[in-house]
């Protein structure tokens, strides 16, 4: 008699035993929520092309932290924006500026119940819209860049923040604040280097949370979407300056790019699902052409299988809601 050899559909019967064979799982320590703090307003701006995202106020920036933290989410990861923008970013520096502050409130509100993480790029901060300075040319002083970020990392630690994370791509940006840190005594500071950062139209959405001032790209800095092998070139090099941990970003069109950056790190790797992947799943789900619930859990369960240990998402706070509820 014919008869299968193999039967792994005995393992899908039913979902307990889905369930116990899980090779990937969502926790919701696994998670951090990008959040957007916006100076000079009373109460959140909704933005339109990312439903359910705010720009907060400090009040409000707190609310959010302490509801994900009751939650076990992991991170917060925080987005300045200030009222006022001129071509160095100097609004960065300020400790009592819009990033800063909102560093101090999160940390005092959550303490050490969640990792607190900070930006470290110009982009929000300039009234050009890009990560660094500008030559008289108009390019991007990749070194003149470096010595504001390290006074950057330096402002932010001493605001709380628990991780920096430096997003510019400017080559040697590691280094130079893990050694800013060091001399201002902030060795307990940590990095999350943006270590794999592409230049992706995929940001689009992100543009209105921070209301840039960008115009053009930022395709000298930002990585080729084309390319592979750079992306370890990236990574190793962040490693070598003293990264604690690496990033690949955006996280669901470079899955292939995270499974290589986990193989290859010896640090905690993370992935960001970036604005445009977050609005995509959402303007699908209100035109009723996808299950809303069950996108957002497979999309962010797809980044973790594919190697990320923690995830960068809007969804952060609600996906550990439904683990909580039992959903997941």
């Amino acid at each position: 008699m014919s008869f299968p050899t193999h039967r792994p559909r005995r393992l899908r019967q039913n979902a307990a035993m889905r369930r116990l064979v899980a090779e990937t799982r969502i926790h919701p320590a696994d998670l951090i929520l990008p959040v957007f703090v916006r100076e000079g307003i009373t109460e959140p701006v909704a933005l339109q092309s990312m439903p359910g995202v705010v720009q907060h106020t400090r009040d409000t920036l707190k609310a959010a932290a302490a509801e994900a933290a009751g939650l076990g989410v992991g991170g917060i990861m925080l987005f300045g924006i200030p009222e006022t923008r001129d071509a160095t970013g100097s609004a960065s520096l300020d400790p009592d500026g819009v990033l800063n502050d909102g560093i101090r409130a999160v940390k005092e509100e959550v303490g050490d119940s969640m990792v607190v993480m900070s930006d470290l790029c110009l982009d929000e901060f300039t009234d050009h819209g890009h990560c660094g300075v500008l030559t008289e040319g108009g390019a991007v002083d990749n070194d003149a860049t470096l010595e504001i970020y390290g006074r950057m990392g330096v402002a932010q630690a001493e605001a709380g923040a628990d991780l920096v994370g430096p997003s510019g791509m400017m080559d040697g940006q590691v280094a130079v604040i893990r050694q800013d840190l060091d001399d201002a005594g902030h060795q307990d500071t940590g990095i999350l280097a943006y270590a794999a950062k592409y230049s992706s139209a995929f940001y689009g959405p992100f543009r209105e949370a921070v209301d840039s001032q960008l115009t053009g790209d930022r395709k000298t800095y930002q990585m080729d979407p084309a390319n592979r092998r750079e992306a370890l070139l990236e990574v190793s090099l962040d490693l070598d300056e003293g990264a604690d941990m690496v990033m690949v970003k955006p996280a669901m069109s470079y899955l292939d790019i995270l499974r290589d950056v986990a193989d290859a790190s010896d640090v905690p790797v993370s992935a960001y699902q970036i604005s445009g992947e977050y609005a995509m799943i959402e303007a699908a789900a209100a035109n009723g052409w996808i299950d809303r619930d069950a996108a957002v859990m497979e999309s962010v369960l797809s980044i973790r299988r594919a190697g990320a240990d923690t995830v960068l998402t809007y969804w952060a706070t609600e996906l550990a809601r439904w683990i909580k509820e039992g959903r997941l």
